[in-house]
């Protein structure tokens, strides 16, 4: 790759201290290399965004969001660009690439197209309390490598409309498509409002616990999660924490069998399962689980693994050596735990390729069942009784989201109540819309994105209340 890259720091792009390598995933040679931040560059970043704070947060709502849609508007035009960039990063086949690009437009339109406004909480006796929210400062966003792109956006729209600057920071193993961004971002933000860097995983901890980040906007990993939730700790910071999932679907007794494993599968392998709220594991009624699993396995043996750009590709690479490892190791323990019936293996080629799995007969305290394998790996689990199902659904550290699979739409949605997550799905999964709230519950998360809910999280509430003097 010839394209050279470049950190985005008080609106000029510029080289990094140093460089690090960026492999592609489906074939582990070097992509190219990136500039790489050093502690100088990064308080220079936070430096450049406090002092922008002033100004952009003075600007009207509608300012900001005029420029958040000429943002969008800029990356659209490129998507192209952006989706050829990310599927050699990432590894995701191309369409899957272009569909990322495209939620990326449609969410920070949708954000330009919200607005805080204040919230009268008493006018009675000549007493007036209204609650009025303003920004925060600078706000610091961590972002993961299994979309790198969107998810930054889940954060950048919010932040930017109610009037916070940023500083982000891609995950090292795919930071090319977001330092792309910042060139966008270069040619329409006034300087400093929105910073991008560079690391190796070595600046994560001195973001989180920088004096002039007000809050931290984290999407990753629980372990890693837990680690900037105690750095934003030593400072008292705002925390949104997006983590990991151990999302289960329940098939019930009236679902078509063929149905229920076209979307099951569907919702289970996308992004080569690289998903926070992927279907990690399903549970199917006995009467429909033969018919399931056979047409889930026929599935998972038809599918097409090979590099992202290919015609016909349907599952790309684990993005990275340490996730295949993880995902390689939880499978040599299925295989001898329960019945390998599709996959069951990496791939003998170069690559971080593995088969999309389907693995049935694991009892629940198997490690596929209880961890988050974030990988194309299914197990499949049989129920009789519904609520025995919604005990071992609900028996997990995790609480992302959920799916709920029946023909009786009423029944299927008070099974659903019952789940213990963030968010549960009635037949469909992976519904995320940018108007509606998504949060996880227990270790899968603090705060929440999207919707209202998410615009607020970037804003302190603001209480004015007064009385009207005598005449």
């Amino acid at each position: 790759m010839d394209k050279q890259f470049s950190l985005l720091i008080d609106g000029q792009l510029v080289p990094g201290a140093a460089t690090f390598d960026v492999i592609n995933p489906a074939t582990e040679t070097v992509l190219t290399q990136a500039p790489r931040a050093d502690m100088a560059q990064l308080d220079a970043a936070v430096a450049a965004a406090k002092r922008a704070f002033p100004a952009w947060a003075a600007r009207s709502q509608d300012d900001r969001a005029a420029l958040i849609d000429q943002l969008a508007e800029a990356v659209h035009a490129r998507q192209e660009d952006f989706a050829q960039l990310l599927t050699a990063e990432q590894g995701k086949p191309l369409d899957q690439a272009r569909g990322e690009m495209m939620a990326t437009y449609f969410v920070l339109k949708a954000f330009a197209g919200m607005r805080v406004t204040d919230k009268v909480l008493r006018e009675e006796g000549g007493n007036t309390v209204i609650e009025h929210r303003t920004p925060l400062g600078v706000c610091a966003a961590i972002t993961p490598w299994n979309f790198p792109v969107v998810l930054l956006a889940n954060k950048l729209g919010p932040c930017l409309l109610t009037g916070n600057t940023m500083v982000a920071k891609p995950a090292p193993t795919t930071p090319l498509t977001t330092l792309l961004l910042g060139e966008v971002i270069a040619q329409i933000l006034p300087p400093g409002v929105v910073n991008v860097i560079a690391d190796v995983n070595d600046l994560g901890g001195a973001l989180s616990t920088h004096a002039d980040v007000a809050k931290v906007a984290f999407t990753g990993s629980t372990a890693t999660g837990k680690k900037v939730m105690a750095s934003a700790a030593s400072g008292v910071k705002r925390v949104t924490l997006e983590l990991g999932g151990n999302d289960a679907a329940i098939v019930l007794d009236d679902m078509p069998a063929k149905l229920a494993a076209e979307k099951v599968y569907q919702g289970a392998m996308v992004n080569a399962g690289q998903v926070c709220v992927a279907i990690k594991r399903a549970y199917v009624h006995e009467t429909v689980y033969d018919e399931f699993l056979e047409e889930i396995t026929r599935l998972a043996q038809d599918a097409v693994v090979d590099e992202g750009t290919r015609q016909g590709v349907t599952i790309g690479p684990v993005q990275n050596k340490m996730q295949f490892d993880k995902v390689s190791a939880l499978l040599a323990d299925a295989r001898e735990r329960g019945t390998v019936l599709a996959g069951g293996a990496p791939l003998d080629r170069p690559g971080y390729f593995i088969a999309p799995t389907i693995v049935a007969d694991l009892d629940d305290d198997a490690p596929l069942v209880r961890e988050e394998q974030f990988g194309p790996v299914l197990p499949v689990l049989k129920f009789s009784d519904v609520d025995d199902v919604i005990a071992r659904a609900n028996d997990s550290d995790y609480g992302l989201g959920g799916t709920v699979w029946g023909k009786d739409v009423a029944r299927a949605m008070d099974v659903a109540r019952r789940i213990d997550t963030g968010t549960v799905w009635v037949n469909q999964h992976l519904a995320i819309d940018p108007a509606i709230p998504f949060r996880g519950v227990r270790q899968s998360g603090l705060g929440g994105e999207l919707g209202e809910a998410g615009l607020l999280e970037y804003t302190q509430a603001h209480i004015i209340n007064a009385v009207s003097l005598p005449a």
